[in-house]
């Protein structure tokens, strides 16, 4: 016997079908993003060199564990932290300013709780004792190629190492009084040492003493990088891509 032929599927349940793919999607790329990963772009000029204007990288939301800065729109859902891991001398931090939530910043953990930190001359000590420092070569600062910057490669006790920017002698914040950081919270740094807004300045000014469950996650990897002026609705500057800086670990 011929076999009835099934009546075909409506455009209602089609639709239905793609909605509900959709959903599901939109809620697994949402948890992800929340709890595990998620995407920023870097805004300024003060991560130089090892991070510049344009720079698209992502960051670990559970290197830390989960805060409600972790939260899209910094929902006041809990305090504190979930499932705390400290920060490490060195890691580069993406962070919720104290003063205004709503800006995200990022700079690189110098100070931990307990901590005495102070900057000579330019030159960070911590607990007495001096981050050593390599002097490299004179240089063109990346976002700003007229102006010339020493590199300084700076190599912690553990053996971390990364690149600062020196702008010469005399500069604000190149000498400070000693910080004594509190339990909970962190002292930071930008690698553009005199460019950047930090924990050298209060935190009517720069960053202050950061809160550690201001901590959004710790940066990883620089994904792609766009030339200064490149926006998502200038399509003909979408391929204006500082190429040179794709899958770069960040340092």
């Amino acid at each position: 016997m011929p076999k009835t032929p099934s009546p075909p599927t409506s455009a209602l349940n089609e639709a239905r079908e793609i909605g509900s793919v959709l959903l599901g999607a939109l809620v697994l790329a949402s948890l992800i993003r929340i709890l595990l990963f998620q995407p920023f772009t870097i805004p300024s000029s003060s991560m130089e060199p090892g991070l510049v204007t344009g720079d698209y990288i992502v960051v670990s939301k559970y290197a830390y564990g989960w805060s409600r800065a972790s939260l899209p729109f910094n929902l006041p859902v809990w305090r504190g932290r979930l499932f705390e891991r400290p920060a490490a001398r060195g890691d580069v931090v993406v962070f919720r300013l104290p003063r205004d939530p709503e800006q995200v910043w990022i700079k690189r953990v110098i100070g931990l709780p307990g901590d005495r930190v102070q900057v000579r001359a330019g030159q960070v000590f911590v607990n007495g004792r001096a981050i050593d420092q390599t002097r490299q070569s004179i240089v063109r600062d990346h976002d700003a190629p007229q102006r010339s910057v020493l590199e300084v490669r700076e190599t912690l006790a553990g053996g971390k190492t990364y690149v600062t920017y020196d702008g010469g002698p005399d500069q604000a914040g190149d000498d400070t009084s000693v910080y004594r950081v509190p339990a909970g919270q962190y002292f930071m740094m930008g690698d553009n040492r005199d460019n950047s807004l930090d924990s050298r300045w209060p935190s009517a000014i720069g960053v202050g003493l950061l809160p550690a469950a201001n901590i959004v996650g710790r940066a990883e990897i620089v994904v792609a990088s766009w030339k200064p002026g490149a926006g998502l609705f200038k399509p003909w500057t979408w391929l204006n891509l500082q190429w040179g800086r794709f899958l770069a670990p960040v340092r």
